[in-house]
């Protein structure tokens, strides 16, 4: 398991770095070509838009086929949009590239979540085996925004200059094709034998597991603060002057940050409940975003990023542990594209609405009503907690 295990955090390590120095690089370009803080935001948002529409889908899909194919998919649609993006750096080809490596990057997570399931048999298994899976997302969040940063302001004549940035799509095109040559020979698990009769079920049925409702209302929280975090960054330090490296690297540490207490979960897990860790992040994120906008630099901002990345760091594996519990193991796929769905369609309007606000009141009230907002719902995560009647259907 476990080299199985480090062969699957390896190959997408790449495709979401793909997607993450992608959604560093096009806001600034964007922002250099004189776009406003609105086309940032729904450029930004186009990100999640794909995944809106296919994630479900997706979902069904990978129950019925498996890991191979949707991948394959996935690494063509990520390299063919970062590669457009180099030739053609103009704001409609920045959105079709977000359009694709956002759909590549959700595809690719529905399948290799779903994958992981299959691979632990009980509860402890599932934690253990989360944790070690989200590292991949925490290092490419840190690798794709700090080299592209780098080649933005070394690779051209210039700082910034248009060349740095075809430099940076360029890399980032041939980094989904690292992902298929790692994972191209995992095995495959067997397929569930209900899987065929699940098409004429409604995803929507799953919603009323009152602990389904709960655990996508709580995953869209802290997918809310990832967004805000993601988007007002760059806006902020752009408004100060800060270069592209600076800015990728305030991001980069948010990632680092979050690699590391993931992989301390394993030892973390055994000693706290998944409720018990995402209530505490929850909390500790609202008093963090209620502090933020008063950062004065970079440092400050880096040194809050951190703490950020540590606590946001740690509750997706909880939330992906909670969901197999309470999921019937032949619709897990299925299960994984609803909650890809529930974050990315307010992802697809929250960075248009981050952007609105922020061009009439500034960031700071951003900060301050999403923080309280997941600061509350800690109370509806203390309650994620899956009985003997969930646990591996």
């Amino acid at each position: 398991m476990r080299r199985e295990l480090a062969r699957l955090i390896s190959g997408q390590v790449f495709l979401h770095a793909c997607m993450a120095g992608m959604r560093m690089a096009t806001p600034l370009l964007a922002l250099k070509q004189g776009y406003s803080a609105v086309a940032v935001g729904a450029l930004l948002s186009l990100f999640a838009l794909t995944q809106v529409f296919i994630a479900v889908p997706a979902g069904r899909y990978t129950d019925r086929v498996g890991l191979r194919r949707p991948v394959v998919m996935a690494v063509i649609a990520a390299s063919l949009g970062a590669l457009l993006a180099a030739l053609w750096p103009v704001f409609s080809m920045l959105c079709l590239a977000a359009l694709a490596t956002g759909g590549a990057t959700g595809v690719t997570v529905i399948a290799l979540q779903r994958h992981v399931g299959r691979l632990a048999s009980e509860p402890a298994e599932l934690k253990n085996a989360f944790s070690w899976l989200s590292i991949g997302p925490a290092i490419s969040n840190f690798l794709g925004p700090v080299v592209a940063g780098l080649l933005i302001d070394h690779a051209g004549p210039q700082p910034a200059d248009v060349w740095g940035f075809r430099a940076a799509f360029a890399l980032m095109a041939v980094l989904p094709l690292l992902t298929w040559f790692i994972l191209r020979r995992v095995r495959e698990h067997a397929l569930h034998p209900s899987t065929e009769a699940q098409g004429a079920r409604s995803a929507l049925d799953l919603l009323r597991q009152p602990m389904m409702r709960r655990l996508l209302i709580v995953n869209w929280l802290l997918a809310s603060c990832w967004d805000v975090h993601t988007f007002v960054v760059p806006l902020l330090g752009h408004e100060r002057d800060f270069s592209a490296s600076v800015i990728g690297t305030i991001l980069g540490a948010f990632a680092m940050a979050a690699t590391i207490i993931r992989m301390c979960l394993p030892w973390i897990a055994r000693h706290w409940r998944e409720h018990q860790i995402v209530s505490f992040a929850m909390l500790s994120t609202g008093v963090l975003f209620g502090l933020y906008p008063f950062m004065p630099g970079a440092w400050a901002m880096g040194i809050c990023s951190v703490l950020l990345g540590l606590v946001l760091g740690s509750v997706q594996p909880m939330i992906m542990s909670t969901l197999h519990q309470i999921t019937p193991e032949h619709r897990q796929g299925e299960a994984l594209g609803l909650r890809l769905l529930s974050i990315n369609a307010s992802s697809v309007l929250m960075p248009s609405l981050f952007g609105a606000v922020g061009a009439v009141a500034g960031v700071a009230p951003v900060f301050w009503v999403v923080g309280a907002s997941v600061g509350l719902g800690s109370r509806m995560a203390w309650r994620l907690r899956p009985g003997r009647r969930h646990q591996r259907h």
